[in-house]
């Protein structure tokens, strides 16, 4: 435990979203041990393609539906209710091609926040490019 650390509150209203404050992700939380967020994509939006080396990451589907691609190849349509884990060295790919925007929890652990590898593909790119 950091020394002065203390227990704290935070409402999402108090935090924006990266993308026109309306959409990507939004951190309530980042470390001392974990990163704890939430994301929003709108219909037609999409997340870059990207892996971390150590840190794993888990999606909690709130609203909406996603589709989640892993290693080049399609994984599942995330749902309301449905929690995915993807590990670490996993590169993967999230794009909304529903009708309502999606929404959810996500948490990274253990925190680092250089630990991103963003990868330029796209569903119908060769695989070999996010092995």
């Amino acid at each position: 435990m950091e020394k002065n650390e203390k227990p704290f509150l935070i409402h999402e209203s108090e935090v924006t979203y990266r993308f026109d404050g309306i959409s990507g992700p939004k951190y309530l939380m980042r470390g001392p041990r974990a990163d704890i967020g939430l994301v929003v994509l709108t219909p037609g939006e999409d997340f870059q393609t990207h892996y971390h080396r150590t840190i794993e990451e888990d999606f909690y589907t709130l609203e909406g539906n996603v589709d989640l691609y892993i290693k080049g190849e399609f994984f599942a349509t995330l749902k309301p209710g449905v929690l995915c884990h993807v590990p670490p060295l996993h590169p993967h790919y999230l794009v909304n091609r529903g009708t309502l925007p999606w929404k959810a929890l996500f948490v990274k652990a253990a925190y680092d926040p250089k630990d991103k590898v963003n990868i330029e593909w796209l569903p119908g790119d060769p695989v070999t490019a996010v092995q």
